[in-house]
């Protein structure tokens, strides 16, 4: 296999970006600078080719700005080198401290290349996907904070197997590794909330994707990079991200269930950039393409989504869009269509009921529903159903003086979750 060449980085952030083009994303950054107000910066697709070569240049100022906020992560995360050097820095809050052996193997520019011979059994590729399993297994159980440092020495000991492994040992690592990093990535932005270093791990978990020429496994990625800028309200970010995962599921064999979720994404996306007709008529096409069915399953990997949890976004959207009625019977028949396993999003579920029912001005049906989450999430936390409680719980403040709303002022301000929110 040739080794990427250049700035890979940057690259990977482009292509993640959906800028199939040096010139594409010369005319988004140049844009995107009108849009921030950065008069008289014009980016043409030679800055880019300089900036993408083995020694990119350290960009000017205003480039720094439009290509960060564009692209969504620091310049050193883009492969760039400040002209102060980074040796002895140590990395400030969200920032990625370098994995060693993560760069060899992922081929990463100004780092040797990698053995061509093995050395390990033809075991070690499925010894690997067997603690990578495992890991994906534990995290429906374990509290995200302590598996979280785990998955990350696994994703450590994978570059340094990647790098001394031959075909097709080195395929198996290789995918096992895409997984270990995604999982690492949905950690990341789902549970730690840290969306910027999900980020940088998305971008592993592609370039691993990358090595093992696994198709489906990028565009899940490239999928999960899209919540990041859909979460903030860029639209136009998460669609391009979105149009990049379709394309490359369309490079492989694609199950219904796997290009439903792919419609969910989108939804989730489209929701919170304030446009729920967009979002329900994508979930009705999901809705309609996990009917039909297809004749492919869907990857192992895929553990995080099920016509329950269809149903779960569906009914989010529809409160969302002010369809109260509706959104309680379709979240209803989500929380009873749901397998266990499926915990976390039954806390996210909980809380949505809860919102319903306080956007009805039920503020006593809000408050059972948020403590049932608060149950939930006492075995199972899960960072975005507590974001959802205490949504629900700012939407009570007219009916804060009730005897229902105090119970649940008790039950979200006691020592154990306290200090269990503020601890995770």
């Amino acid at each position: 296999m040739t080794r990427p060449t250049g700035n890979v980085r940057l690259k990977a952030a482009r292509v993640a970006a959906g800028f199939n083009s040096q010139q594409g994303l010369a005319d988004a950054l140049s844009e995107h600078a009108k849009r921030m107000g950065v008069r008289g910066l014009s980016i043409g697709v030679r800055q880019v080719r300089r900036w993408e070569s083995d020694n990119p240049p350290w960009p000017q100022p205003d480039c720094q700005r439009v290509l960060a906020q564009l692209l969504g992560q620091s310049l050193e995360a883009l492969g760039f080198t400040p002209p102060w050097g980074t040796d002895g820095v140590s990395a400030g809050p969200g920032q990625r401290v370098p994995v060693p052996g993560a760069a060899t193997a992922l081929g990463l520019p100004g780092v040797p290349g990698r053995r061509t011979t093995a050395s390990h059994p033809a075991t070690v590729g499925t010894d690997f996907h067997a603690v990578t399993k495992s890991h994906r297994r534990l995290y429906w159980t374990v509290a995200p904070a302590g598996l979280h440092p785990a998955v990350e020495a696994h994703a450590t000991l994978g570059c340094v197997l990647l790098r001394e492994a031959a075909e097709p040992t080195r395929s198996v690592i290789a995918a096992a590794l895409a997984e270990t990093y995604l999982l690492a990535g949905r950690i990341e932005f789902f549970d730690l909330r840290e969306p910027g270093l999900a980020h940088e791990t998305l971008l592993l978990a592609l370039q691993a994707a990358s090595e093992a020429d696994a198709p489906l496994l990028g565009s899940a990625v490239i999928a999960h990079m899209a919540f990041i800028p859909g979460w903030v309200g860029d639209r136009e970010a998460a669609c391009e991200r979105m149009t990049a995962a379709r394309t490359y599921a369309r490079r492989t064999h694609a199950s219904a269930e796997f290009l439903a979720w792919l419609d969910a994404v989108e939804a989730e996306c489209e929701t919170r950039c304030g446009d729920p007709r967009m979002a329900l008529r994508l979930i009705g096409h999901a809705e309609d393409v996990m009917k039909d069915g297809n004749a492919h399953s869907s990857p192992e990997w895929m553990d995080w989504f099920s016509p329950a949890r269809l149903a779960a976004f569906k009914g989010n959207t529809q409160l969302l869009a002010g369809h109260l009625p509706q959104a309680r019977t379709t979240l209803l028949e989500a929380l009873d269509a749901m397998a266990p396993g499926e915990e976390k999003q039954r806390t996210v579920v909980y809380g949505d009921l809860a919102a319903v029912e306080a956007a009805s001005g039920n503020p006593e049906g809000a408050c059972s529903y948020a403590g049932q989450a608060l149950d939930q999430l006492a075995l199972t936390w899960y960072a975005t159903g507590m974001d959802r409680v205490r949504e629900v719980r700012r939407a009570l403040t007219p009916h804060q003086q009730e005897r229902c709303v105090r119970d649940l002022d008790d039950r979200l301000y006691d020592w154990s979750t306290t200090v269990s929110a503020l601890s995770r």
